[in-house]
């Protein structure tokens, strides 16, 4: 974990109440793995006390970039900050999606629900540098909601959008339109990040067609590293639940070793 106390923002462009920013921090941009996150600090004043985390959507040599939607009071202050205002922040953090070169060859589905596609552009970039096939499943509530098609559209990806009101793609959510094309294809495995219910319902169609997956779980957390045990979830381990701490042996986790909340199951 490397902390920077002066990664300057050396681009920030915005669609309604969503932001991407673009960090100078070269040591975390070398260090930073798709899936991994760092920890932002809001404000040099005591309120709002706790950082707040962010996946890390992308990187080059020396800077790393992070998508989010305005969904409180620490998202709204950042997205108030201006190009070349410096953050402090910690990173990057977690345990990230896994892939590669084994890969290679292969199709492969990444699927994200609004905010929940910020880690899966970087996871996107590595699996295709390393010749696999992606195909990319973005769902929003509208249009206005999934505002980084375009930017998947330029890599090349294949990009199948859905949104809840009809008005772009198909209509309804992406899960139900990740079940119709399931019928068509079967992918080597599935990523996902996005709201639990979401994935839940993806992991049972994995599960279903015998297919991997590996969903990053968002939560609220207090450190990021470990410490605070804010963020605390039920996992499946060698046959046995525990309660582990997302941030350290996460965000990542592989589809069996979840345990979705009971009322959901």
């Amino acid at each position: 974990m490397i902390k920077d106390s002066r990664a300057r923002i050396i681009e920030k462009k915005s669609w309604n109440n969503y932001f991407l920013f673009s960090l100078e921090s070269p040591r975390i941009a070398s260090q930073a793995q798709p899936g991994q996150f760092i920890m932002v600090r809001i404000s040099s004043q005591p309120y709002p006390l706790l950082r707040r985390p962010f996946s890390i959507h992308s990187k080059d040599g020396k800077s790393i970039d992070i998508f989010f939607q305005v969904s409180g009071l620490g998202t709204d202050l950042l997205s108030q900050k201006k190009a070349d205002d410096v953050l402090d922040i910690l990173g990057p953090l977690g345990k990230g999606f896994h892939g590669g070169a084994g890969l290679k060859g292969k199709e492969v589905v990444a699927v994200g629900g609004g905010r929940g596609i910020a880690p899966l552009y970087f996871l996107a970039q590595e699996l295709s540098s390393h010749g696999a096939s992606v195909k990319i499943f973005y769902g929003g509530k509208s249009l206005e909601d999934i505002p980084l098609k375009e930017k998947f559209e330029s890599e090349g990806f294949d990009l199948y959008c859905s949104t809840d009101d009809g008005s772009f793609g198909f209509k309804g959510f992406i899960s139900e339109y990740l079940k119709a094309e399931l019928e068509k294809f079967t992918p080597s495995r599935i990523f996902s990040c996005g709201p639990e219910e979401m994935m839940r319902k993806i992991a049972r169609f994995a599960e279903e067609k015998g297919i991997p997956a590996e969903f990053s779980l968002e939560s609220v957390m207090g450190c990021g590293f470990g410490i605070c045990w804010g963020c605390v979830k039920r996992i499946r381990k060698n046959g046995e639940e525990e309660w582990v701490k997302i941030c350290e042996e996460g965000p990542v986790f592989p589809s069996e070793e979840i345990i979705w909340t009971e009322e959901e199951k």
